[in-house]
């Protein structure tokens, strides 16, 4: 994969605008409530090594490398709500994205 950090931006906008428009149908599907348990949930983007040409530019994008090595966008930035569910929804939502560009990349969570 050769992206370059512009291009990033928009996958990184895209997949955000993805977790986003998840949360907000998820939110809707319950009733407009925060319906569920507290937590958090994320996207890591795995098997990119951070000194190389791409793990630089996801940092120059605004990734994040985790201490597991992956690079991760953590749920806050789909929805700012507390229920897991919502979040878990938006990140997979995102991860998707990602995986259409050709990352690897899963979804996170743990309760809070």
């Amino acid at each position: 994969m050769n992206y370059t950090v512009e291009e990033l931006k928009t996958i990184v906008a895209e997949a955000v605008q993805a977790g986003r428009v998840a949360a907000a149908d998820a939110y809707a599907a319950n009733g407009n409530s925060d319906w569920d348990m507290c937590g958090f949930a994320w996207v890591s983007i795995w098997n990119i090594k951070g000194n190389t040409r791409l793990g630089k530019a996801l940092k120059a994008a605004g990734v994040e490398q985790s201490y597991d090595r992956s690079f991760q966008i953590w749920g806050g930035k789909f929805y700012s709500g507390q229920s897991i569910t919502i979040k878990e929804r938006a990140a997979r939502a995102a991860a998707d994205v990602f995986k259409r560009y050709g990352f690897d990349a899963s979804v996170g969570s743990r309760l809070d």
